[in-house]
């Protein structure tokens, strides 16, 4: 079904170039499209990519926005649904509403999908919508019509659903256009028994499944096979495990591997206990390589992007210096002084928006401190009055304890109550340096990979993160910033890469770093510092997960 969806508007953007393009100008466009074609989606995301940058440059923003919408439905095909959002919603800017209507219907289409398959309902239904709107062919405006009406199903918000799916099948002569007709017959009737388990979807799913066997519909044969298999399911259990092993068959015959993964989930639940361990492996074996698989392409898709917007930083420095060369520094130092009065005058009213909320902390940081810092302090110093002969390493142990105290005050713990996933944390931590100077990436932050690592690493980890970051602010000039996370079985690994002025080996324990590397050892990690690459600084950490 998705692959349909997808191919039908590809199809659409092929035929959609807007303004008069040479064809050593578009070389390679058409090469991002030749691998497209070909089945090659990872060499043709790195193609489209380069292509978008070409495309910008040289004025043709209509080709740039269609490339970004292909490099978003890529990601989406390959599971990558937050970065197919960022890019398909970056593509917008690119794209006339009247000239490149298709192109927007799309894309809009490929955010509703994205939103879909993120369990986010509503706004799938709402950019369904949106991609009705710019659609100027009836079938492409019917097929988003049916999108939005499997997200009505999966709300459970069955009338609407069922009102939509009419409204799909009331097209005059659809029958005429067999796949899209047996698409919305199956999904009505599918959704009529989920409305109502007594109604009887067998006559209809049957014929849907006859018209697509007809059609050589594989995608959709499969859909037909999982609706009947969840329709006998309750009263005739032999029927649903054999609809579910056709669904099984055929997707491993055609390489499905979300599919199959379906398939084997209805034959977990209905098998005799003795069978059922020879598909749970199966089942565990592609769910562990389909995760590695998403994982590769989303770190690669991730770091492509990131690979693009260095160049851009690199392109822009150099311009710099041409205007510098070419104007003089009198401009150049206007410029900076203009810059400095706009930066402090940004400052001042983004520090008065906040000062109320500042004020509200202030009693509680000030009681923290009191309590934490200000009592850990006189104890040590009532310790050396009264004393003697005191023990130097002793009391520097017990002041480096209230320093370490001190910091968790920021670390605020008083919200453990407000449960938030790690990954989540982790995303905001780094997001919140991101601003019109410096740009984060992150790649591979995904839930599983936090999964079974204790609260004292997770903070551990989330110290450490922090300090690479402060250290990024404070000292490198960078304006790239960039984390990846992996996980191999037991095994967590971390690479952080910037592209500011690095750091010398000899003063990485003298600016703040020290901590870094104590926390890593605490948690029985390593880290090492790259500091002989050609510019900026790399960090590679690793640490188990127990």
């Amino acid at each position: 079904m998705k692959n349909f969806i997808h191919i039908i508007f590809i199809l659409l953007l092929c035929s959609c170039h807007r303004k008069e393009i040479s064809k050593i100008d578009r070389a390679t466009y058409d090469k991002a499209y030749d691998f497209y074609d070909a089945s090659q989606s990872d060499s043709a995301f790195t193609y489209f990519n380069k292509a978008k940058d070409e495309l910008i440059e040289k004025g043709y923003y209509s080709f740039a926005g269609n490339s970004l919408v292909i490099m978003g439905i890529i990601q989406c095909e390959k599971g990558d649904y937050y970065g197919s959002q960022e890019t398909a919603l970056s593509a917008i800017k690119y794209l006339d509403k009247k000239k490149d209507s298709a192109e927007l219907s799309a894309n809009y289409n490929n955010l509703g999908i994205a939103s879909q398959k993120l369990k986010d309902y509503n706004k799938a239904i709402a950019f369904f919508n949106k991609a009705a709107t710019f659609s100027q062919d009836s079938i492409y405006k019917l097929t988003q019509l049916n999108n939005q009406a499997i997200s009505f199903t999966l709300l459970k918000k069955f009338d609407s659903a069922i009102i939509t799916f009419n409204k799909v099948l009331s097209y005059p002569n659809l029958i005429k256009r067999p796949i899209l007709y047996s698409m919305a017959y199956d999904n009505l009737a599918y959704t009529k028994f989920l409305h109502n388990k007594k109604y009887n979807a067998e006559p209809e799913l049957l014929k849907a499944l006859k018209i697509r066997d007809s059609m050589n519909d594989v995608s959709g044969l499969n859909a037909t096979y999982s609706h009947l298999s969840d329709f006998f399911k309750d009263h005739n259990p032999e029927r649903s495990i054999f609809y579910a092993k056709k669904m099984l068959a055929l997707s491993s015959k055609i390489k499905i591997p979300d599919d199959k993964l379906v398939a084997l989930q209805k034959i977990i639940l209905l098998e005799t206990p003795e069978n059922t361990k020879l598909f749970f492996k199966q089942y565990q074996d592609l769910d562990d390589s389909l995760q590695v698989a998403r994982n590769k392409s989303k770190s690669q898709f991730a770091f492509e992007r990131f690979g693009s917007e260095q160049l851009k930083v690199k392109n822009a420095k150099n311009e710099v210096e041409i205007f510098k060369r070419n104007i003089g520094l009198g401009a150049l130092s206007f410029i900076v002084i203009g810059g400095f009065f706009y930066y402090k005058r940004r400052k001042k009213r983004l520090q008065k928006e906040n000062e109320s909320k500042i004020k509200e902390n202030e009693l509680k940081l000030s009681k923290k401190v009191h309590d934490v810092v200000a009592n850990g302090i006189y104890q040590v110093m009532t310790k050396i009055e009264n004393q003697e002969h005191f023990d130097r390493d002793k009391a520097l142990d017990e002041l480096e304890f209230v320093y370490e105290k001190s910091r968790d005050i920021s670390y605020d713990k008083a919200d453990s109550n407000d449960k938030i996933e790690f990954h989540e944390k982790i995303s905001v931590l780094i997001g919140s340096f991101k601003n019109d100077i410096v740009k984060t990436y992150l790649a591979g932050n995904s839930p599983n990979i936090w999964s079974n690592v204790s609260d004292s690493t997770q903070n551990e980890v989330y110290q450490v993160i922090r300090e690479l970051l402060v250290n990024m602010k404070k000292h490198s000039q960078a304006t790239l910033v960039a984390f990846k996370f992996e996980r191999n079985n037991n095994l967590i690994q971390i690479q952080y890469t910037d592209n500011g002025i690095g750091i010398p080996g000899e003063i990485i324990h003298k600016n703040g770093l020290t901590n870094t590397v104590s926390r890593i050892e605490k948690i029985k990690g390593t880290v090492i510092f790259d500091t002989k690459t050609e510019k900026g600084l790399k960090v590679y950490i690793s640490f188990p997960t127990s």
